[in-house]
């Protein structure tokens, strides 16, 4: 059975998320934990896992329990949308100016 599931990239979404809901810089959260700040980079790019030991130290950093850092359903369904909207445009099923019309005054 195939898993289209692309974990580690949620996971580096859902820690960049956090990150930025409080504040914090790379730089200020990857010494909170413990290793570097490519070693975070890289983690929020979902180009690697985080270890046993730097997770615990991530969840205490953020303040969090690891049911919070796991919660990135959410996120899994923006990337479906984006890529619906994408095609949508690419293979002009919508009118483009009026999309525009539309982002513009939501922003």
């Amino acid at each position: 059975m195939e898993n289209n599931l692309d974990i580690k990239g949620l996971l580096g979404k859902r820690i960049k998320e956090l990150r930025t809901e409080r504040k914090l810089t790379q730089e200020k959260l990857s010494e909170m934990v413990g290793f570097g700040q490519r070693t975070l980079s890289k983690l929020e790019r979902g180009k690697t896992f985080i270890t046993a030991e730097h997770l615990a130290k991530l969840l205490t950093a953020l303040d969090i329990g690891i049911e919070d850092l796991f919660n990135f359903g959410y996120l899994q369904e923006k990337e479906i949308l984006k890529e619906e909207l994408i095609n949508a445009i690419r293979d002009e099923k919508v009118d483009i100016e009026t999309l525009y019309r539309i982002y513009k005054s939501l922003i």
